[in-house]
């Protein structure tokens, strides 16, 4: 699996990057949200987290300025059904990650619809599945309110994207940081992890 990659850009255009990664061309789809954050031109220096998506007759590489636009890709990709990597850029493209958190918390149908390729119904279900099925929303919720750390939030939502349970991703990311309040996003789900298989 390919998950970041460094190196200079050859090609940019608004919804695909081509970046030279030691003399090989990594052609990379981005959301808009990705290309306004870097403005990349051609020649300057990149950092994408990336996504390699592999069908049968295709294997596509996403790219993301952030982290969190990459769990949301995720996300939707892997626990929204219906919900494939076009649809998920389209999301990404329409809208920053913060108003998708917030317009799922809030079970805003109108404003997820507005995303291309995303009906009244489609919007329904990312709200359902997210809400209800996998728990995601909770640790929105936390972390806008300040009851869990930016931190433990994003330990949260990558132990549910690996597939965990948000109740049982949470009491991991707690006893790690009742150990150690001071740990970073990745020492949490290390631990978190090593907990949860152990």
């Amino acid at each position: 699996m390919i998950a970041r990659i460094r190196g200079n850009i050859i090609e940019a255009y608004p919804n695909r990057l081509v970046v030279d990664c030691h003399g090989v061309g990594y052609e990379t789809i981005i959301p808009i949200s990705t290309f306004d954050k870097l403005h990349p031109v051609e020649g300057s220096f990149v950092d994408l987290r990336t996504h390699l998506h592999i069908r049968e007759n295709a294997q596509t590489l996403y790219g993301f300025a952030t982290e969190e636009e990459r769990d949301v890709f995720l996300l939707l990709i892997d626990r929204v059904s219906g919900i494939g990597p076009a649809i998920a850029i389209a999301i990404l493209s329409g809208m920053p990650v913060t108003m998708f958190k917030s317009a799922v918390v809030a079970g805003d149908v109108t404003l997820l619809s507005k995303s291309k390729g995303v009906g009244k119904k489609t919007a329904e279900r990312i709200i359902l599945e997210l809400k209800d099925k996998v728990g995601v929303t909770d640790t929105w919720q936390d972390a806008a309110s300040g009851e869990v750390s930016s931190q433990a939030a994003d330990a949260e939502l990558a132990l549910i994207a690996l597939g965990y349970k948000q109740v049982d991703s949470r009491k991991a990311v707690r006893s790690i940081l009742d150990k150690d309040p001071a740990a970073t996003a990745e020492a949490l789900i290390r631990g978190a992890l090593r907990s949860l298989q152990g």
